[in-house]
């Protein structure tokens, strides 16, 4: 029997999501269905619907209200697509209703919101999966595998991902629901950042300790509604993240640096660096490259190719099925294959506090003005930054 999910949260991100189930329809017949959409926003989720009509003939019953949704349908699992605010709130619904989640990163605003989505998994035996994308891909599985397997760097010492360029404020700009910290949670170190911490605790571990000075050097306004209103986001970061098995690392960004733009991601072992040829959030990419202390240098083509035939058939199907690689096409599938054979995901929501507690503490200790115990921040002892947004939605 076919495993029934819906998608609530029927705009931006959510399209991947709904393309990739539609994928999975195409290439496995039988093992997905898409029974129903929902968004406040009656039209989007009519959107969608039409959608999945038009590509196979059957049309999703369409929905503004969760609860409304939740109680006429009989659902396996749900995917959580909605502003960051209203994940633990959607999640926690269908969780107490008795239905396994997939929730977009972050996966939920606050290290408290995430704890909720966590234990009503647990009060209910169902799966809360964290919608990370980035490290499934060949060129990401390929630098865990040549960094903690291969050990071809060596043991790894430090990194370096910092960006620096000049966005000019423009007050016309429109205002975006991301924009306000009450929603957001929070700016890039958050948003995009995300995925960037994941891939920071894929590849390293659990930090130990974490510094950071975060804020808005240039003052920026948008406009919301016609009028002219304060935006919220850092423009600037600059992090040391101090990590339990050893390495170091140095994460900033700033887009209030005129003059000189430019980018450099590098990681160092004891043998060796990986050389990134793409930006701060979403590496290491397809262009980069090996260097060795006597010279040699392997291209990440190369890398992936000697990567795969590392892999058991086994290995390869449980990592790429289908011969999938598209990051957000992995994410669906794990949740739809491990609903149906009652395993736990690659990524459970445990995993997501884990990685987004690497952004909340760059917050964190920048509110306090100090370093912070990563553990404590995951333990949502340390929230200085994070009470007002808790406090916003009862927390």
């Amino acid at each position: 029997m076919a495993v029934r999910v819906a998608i609530i949260g029927c705009g931006g991100m959510a399209g991947g999501h709904l393309r990739s189930y539609l994928k999975i329809q195409e290439t496995v017949p039988g093992k997905v269905e898409l029974p129903a959409m929902c968004d406040p926003v009656e039209q989007n989720a009519e959107r969608f619907a039409e959608q999945v009509k038009e590509a196979t003939g059957r049309k999703p019953n369409v929905y503004k209200d969760v609860d409304e949704m939740l109680a006429a349908e009989d659902l396996d699992g749900v995917d959580i697509c909605t502003p960051h605010a209203y994940h633990h709130i959607n999640a926690v619904k269908c969780l107490n209703a008795g239905v396994n989640v997939i929730v977009e990163k972050p996966i939920g605003i606050t290290v408290k919101a995430t704890h909720a989505i966590i234990e009503a998994a647990k009060a209910n035996n169902k799966i809360a999966a964290t919608a990370e994308n980035i490290r499934r891909m060949p060129s990401r599985r390929t630098s865990w595998w040549l960094m903690n397997e291969k050990k071809m760097l060596g043991d790894m010492t430090m990194f370096f991902a910092q960006h620096a360029s000049y966005r000019a404020p423009n007050p016309e700009s429109r205002w975006h629901w991301r924009l306000d910290l009450t929603l957001g949670g929070g700016g890039m170190v958050m948003d995009s950042g995300a995925h960037f911490c994941d891939t920071l605790h894929y590849l390293f571990g659990d930090p130990d300790t974490v510094y950071a000075r975060v804020c808005q050097l240039v003052d920026r306004k948008v406009t919301k509604g016609g009028e002219i209103v304060q935006d919220d986001q850092e423009d600037t970061w600059m992090a040391t993240i101090n990590f339990k098995q050893g390495t170091i690392g140095t994460w900033t960004c700033s887009w209030s640096a005129p003059g000189h733009d430019f980018t450099k991601v590098v990681y160092y072992g004891t043998e060796g660096c990986l050389l990134d040829h793409g930006d701060i959030f979403h590496g290491p990419f397809d262009g980069a490259e090996v260097i060795l202390k006597d010279g040699t240098t392997y291209s990440m083509e190369d890398l992936k190719k000697d990567y795969i035939a590392s892999l058991s058939e086994e290995e390869k199907a449980k990592l790429f099925p289908h011969g999938f690689t598209d990051g957000v096409l992995l994410e669906c599938y794990d949740f739809v294959d491990a609903i149906e054979n009652n395993r736990p995901p690659e990524i459970t929501a445990e995993m997501g506090l884990r990685a987004k507690s690497i952004c909340e503490s760059i917050y964190e200790s920048s509110a306090c003005g100090q370093t912070v115990d990563y553990e404590d921040v995951v333990a949502g002892k340390i929230d200085t930054y994070q009470k007002p947004i808790d406090e916003r939605w009862g927390l």
